[in-house]
């Protein structure tokens, strides 16, 4: 199954967090499976916050991407549409919240979580959690909200 990051057109994927074609960025891949986004992210030594935890601002960003792409992969199911197919659905944070239940320890996979809360029109509510080693560490909301249709028309245009 296809992560819905690689479904995002060439000009929507240079994101530091989910950007396929950002080759300094995170690359996380969140994959629907019709209810729930999941995605994996093995941390780098250098993600430290304090030796042998995770930097809270990683988690945060795992969070955040995980949540938009949650968000893209449910507007696409339920408008019955092919994640990719145009016109793109994209969507921006619009509110981020994230709790820190414990330390995340460095080393393990962590194992990212986003269910939808809430659909309506262009807005969409993702609640997000991580899981190291099947204990919850972080929970978060990520308010979503589909790209103005002009933003993605300047971003797509081609000369």
């Amino acid at each position: 199954m296809n992560a819905i990051q690689d479904t995002y057109p060439d000009e929507l994927s240079h994101c530091y967090g989910c950007g396929r074609l950002n080759p300094d960025g995170l690359q996380i891949k969140s994959v629907w499976n019709g209810n729930e986004a999941i995605a994996r992210f093995t941390p780098r030594p250098y993600h430290t916050a304090v030796p042998g935890y995770v930097y809270g601002g990683l988690l945060a960003s795992l969070i955040d991407c995980h949540g938009t792409g949650t968000a893209a992969a449910a507007a696409y199911a339920a408008a019955g549409r092919e994640p990719g197919t145009a016109p793109y659905l994209r969507f921006l944070t619009a509110s981020l919240r994230v709790n820190f239940l414990k330390p995340t320890p460095l080393g393990p996979e962590l194992i990212i979580h986003g269910r939808v809360k809430e659909l309506a029109g262009r807005k969409v509510v993702v609640e997000a959690w991580i899981e190291v080693d099947g204990e919850t560490t972080v929970q978060g909301e990520v308010v979503a909200v589909q790209a103005p249709d002009h933003m993605l028309a300047n971003l797509l245009r081609r000369d």
